[in-house]
This record gives C-alpha cells, structure tokens and sequence, in this order.
C-alpha cells in the first residue's frame, strides 16, 4: 500500500492536457504523477523535463529505457523497473532483449555500444556512485560528448523518480505489472512493496 494516496484524475480537470499526454505516450498516467500532482508547479517542471530527456537527442530512443532499466535495477526501484520495460516495447525494443537487460554484459542482443551506456547507468545507479574517468573514456568509443550528457540525464532523472517512487511506495499499475512479470519477472523482478 502506497505512503501517500494518489489524487483522483477526475478531480483535477485542470490537469487534463497533462494526464492526456501520458495516455498518448504510455497508454495510461503513473500513480507517481496523481501523487505529486499535490504540488502542480514539480509536476509541470517534471513533465518539462522528461519531455525534453525522452524526446530530444542523438541516443536511440529504445536504449533510453533499456538505460532507465539498469539504474533503477542499480537503485533497487521495481517501479520504475516496470515502466520502463513499457516503455521499451513502445520504443520498439524486442521483448526478448528488454527480458536480457539484466544480463547485457553476456547477451548477444546488445553491441559494445549499448554494453558502454548500462555500464554506465548500472554504476552511476548505485550509492555510493561508482563511475570513474574509465567509464567516460569507454563511453567516447561510442557516443561523442553530447550522447554522453543524454545518458545521464537519463539516469539522473531516474534518480529522482526511483526515490520518489520506492520513498511512496507508489502502487504499480497493471500494465507494467503485467509486462514486467512476463519479460524480466523470470530474471527475478517481482512488484515488491509496490506490489
């Protein structure tokens, strides 16, 4: 059961534009956003920045969740876990390779280039941050310097929404409980608290 109980979408008409925006990009709204929808300006400001992260960049946008995967599997958040393998499928990503995240280092599914950013994003995910000048010369094999902010915008964000949501202890919804059960649920995620 979740820390804070979500608002009603019903009873914020004048966030409508907002929620419809989440319908159309992920086909329903997280209960993170009915939570901090109690402080609509650090909604508004949230939505600008994922916006921006998500939509704007070089990086393939089917390796920014995969990204988002890693570091919160880093940060132990099983929300964010789940979004985003919704999220990879609606990016395209093959359900086989999202299922493999966990094990990019060995699968054939991801090249070095791929192997470079959840490398990464696994090692800024944990605490205390694990990245050296190592990663960043890794990472230039592949990605020139602006590639590389994208990365850790990426994981920067979820840093924030992995707090948010294991501090809340948001309750997952059914899409990504679902998808998640069936493509990393067998490589040992579960809902956990959020569940």
């Amino acid at each position: 059961m979740a820390n804070m109980e979500p608002l009603r979408r019903q009873d914020h008409p004048e966030l409508e534009e907002l929620w419809r925006l989440y319908d159309d990009s992920m086909s329903f709204v997280p209960n993170s956003l009915f939570t901090m929808a109690r402080r609509p300006e650090i909604l508004e400001a949230f939505s600008d920045l994922i916006t921006k992260i998500w939509r704007t960049g070089t990086v393939p946008v089917g390796l920014k969740p995969l990204i988002a995967i890693v570091a919160s599997t880093a940060a132990g958040c099983r929300y964010c876990q789940a979004h985003e393998t919704v999220d990879a499928k609606m990016r395209g990503v093959d359900e086989a390779k999202i299922a493999e995240v966990w094990d990019f280092e060995r699968s054939e599914r991801y090249d070095d280039a791929e192997r470079s950013a959840l490398r990464f994003a696994r090692d800024a995910g944990v605490v205390p941050n694990a990245v050296t000048p190592a990663h960043f010369e890794e990472l230039r094999n592949h990605w020139d310097e602006g590639e590389i902010v994208e990365i850790l915008a990426v994981i920067g964000l979820f840093g924030f929404l992995n707090r948010w949501n294991d501090s809340m202890a948001t309750d997952l919804e059914e899409i990504p409980r679902t998808f998640a059960g069936r493509t990393i649920g067998p490589h040992g995620w579960g809902p956990g608290k959020h569940g």
